[in-house]
């Protein structure tokens, strides 16, 4: 038998003295994991902050619009900007511009938007109304002697005329890609852009003295008779065209501070600052005429593969090209325009804008015509009398007119446009 001994007594006093130790520890174990725990509540987001606005890791792919658009982020002075600007005396691109203004009294730029006086007078003459009738006037009676791949892609052909001179044809299985390169020339001619080569309408008719002598030419090529195809005057000397550093996404603006800062360029010749000058003139011009058809085989083009592609800003922008005897930049293969494009603005709309929304610089011109489109609202009738009066009625029954969808989205186009100039108008006039 095991005999019993009394702990009570003892155990009560041992567990009485050690309380008030145990207690005081519990106390000061919580006030360390509070201390602990509010400074790594205020110091570990200021580290995460210092990081991320310090980082300069490469951009993610872009999938959405908010994404592409933090990417191609203006970087201009925006109606908050100048408000501000006075409040910073270090920053003086206002009264330095304003000096550069009266120096220059709107040879660069005037009225704050526009192009000036010296810059106009520098751009190429390009192809105009003229030039268009005479091309046109010329296919009517010309003979074809000889027909070579080129010009392009796929069934493109080169023709060389009984005289020497050549054209370009193109020709595709879809009619809307004729109607595209078709109607976005007429849209140029509207717009009066002298970017684009004389082009016109002709049918495959081995009949006609045009083609009578290339029927072997065109069975290899697999052309089908009956056929609409454009075709386009040969443009010699022809050179790649890059996309000027203004509109990479490192900058992605264009206003007149960005000229100001070239004017300041102390490296820059008077010359080579006019040559520069008139490029963005016409790149004005480019950005406007690509979104008005939703092109979406030139800029777009870069813009969509930067997601894969961080350098393909640095390569020569896609269906352009420059003559290397004039600094003319000439609007190559328009054949997504006002159709194909249009179906999918859904998913391109964000790559058309962005440029459009951080341009601040235009031709007058070009200007003056988009205000007169947009109180009009007549360029689907435009578009049509060209059509009509420009091409016979055999054209006109293979060719269909530009349907009143792309017409609708067209002018909604323009209007975005003329709000694109009206913003710019309050922000630096």
């Amino acid at each position: 038998m095991t005999p019993y001994v009394n702990f009570s007594a003892s155990s009560s006093k041992n567990i009485g003295s050690s309380r008030p130790i145990y207690k005081n520890l519990c106390f000061v174990s919580v006030f360390f994991a509070f201390v602990i725990g509010l400074l790594l509540g205020i110091f570990l987001p200021l580290v995460y902050y210092r990081n991320s606005s310090n980082s300069t890791s490469l951009l993610p792919p872009i999938n959405e619009t908010s994404e592409i658009r933090s990417v191609f982020l203006s970087n201009s002075f925006s109606a908050k900007n100048l408000s501000e600007i006075n409040n910073y005396p270090t920053v003086s691109f206002v009264e330095n511009f304003k000096v550069v203004e009266e120096k220059n009294d709107g040879k660069l730029i005037r009225d704050g938007i526009y192009w000036g006086e010296a810059v106009e007078k520098s751009l190429p003459d390009g192809y105009r109304e003229k030039k268009h009738t005479l091309w046109r006037n010329y296919v009517d009676k010309a003979v074809a002697v000889k027909m070579e791949a080129g010009c392009g892609r796929m069934q493109n052909r080169l023709v060389v005329f009984q005289d020497g001179l050549k054209g370009c044809v193109r020709y595709r299985q879809n009619t809307d890609q004729i109607q595209g390169e078709l109607f976005s020339f007429y849209l140029a001619q509207i717009l009066k852009l002298p970017n684009l080569a004389p082009s016109t309408v002709s049918i495959v008719d081995l009949k006609s003295p045009l083609w009578s002598n290339l029927r072997n030419e065109i069975a290899a090529a697999q052309w089908n008779s009956n056929r609409a195809i454009v075709l386009t005057q040969f443009i010699s000397n022809l050179g790649t065209a890059n996309i000027p550093d203004v509109f990479r996404p490192i900058e992605r603006h264009l206003n007149k501070f960005d000229v100001l800062n070239m004017t300041k360029n102390e490296i820059l010749e008077e010359e080579d600052l006019t040559r520069t000058l008139v490029e963005l003139a016409q790149w004005s011009d480019l950005i406007i005429f690509d979104y008005l058809t939703a092109n979406l085989d030139r800029i777009v083009n870069n813009l969509y593969n930067y997601q894969w592609n961080a350098n393909i800003m640095e390569a020569p922008a896609h269906n352009l090209a420059k003559k290397s005897d004039s600094e003319l930049l000439v609007f190559l293969d328009n054949e997504s325009g006002l159709l194909h494009g249009y179906r999918l603005l859904k998913k391109y709309e964000v790559y058309h804008s962005v440029l459009l929304e951080n341009l601040c610089l235009f031709r007058k011109q070009t200007a003056d015509v988009i205000r007169e489109l947009r109180t009009k609202g007549n360029v689907g009738k435009l578009l049509k009398d060209r059509f009509e009066s420009q091409n016979s009625a055999v054209i006109k029954d293979i060719l269909p007119t530009l349907p009143e969808k792309s017409v609708k989205v067209l002018n909604e186009r323009i209007e975005k446009v003329y709000g694109q100039i009206s913003k710019c108008e309050s922000m630096y006039t």
